[in-house]
């Protein structure tokens, strides 16, 4: 364990701007990171959807879904023949 703890902080050690900086000197890399993770939602396909494809239909379930309980829309199998 106290190896790693090593490992750690030399490479903690080598990201310039520590005295400038001090711990904001990190924000670059997370905002890459970040920046990178939202490329892959958008972009990525698995199987045939993305992320937001996906994050738009359960929406769209959902919103659906609050509207037959607030009774604005009748759900087409309880619909009278």
């Amino acid at each position: 364990m106290f190896r790693n703890s090593q490992n750690v902080k030399y490479f903690l050690s080598i990201v310039p701007g520590r005295r400038r900086f001090g711990i904001y000197r990190f924000l670059p890399i997370f905002f890459c990171i970040g920046g990178v993770m939202e490329w892959v939602m958008i972009n990525v396909r698995i199987g045939r959807e993305t992320f937001y494809d996906v994050y738009r239909r359960k929406r769209s379930e959902r919103e659906y879904q609050q509207k037959i309980e607030d009774g604005i829309i009748i759900p087409p199998e309880s619909e009278p023949k």
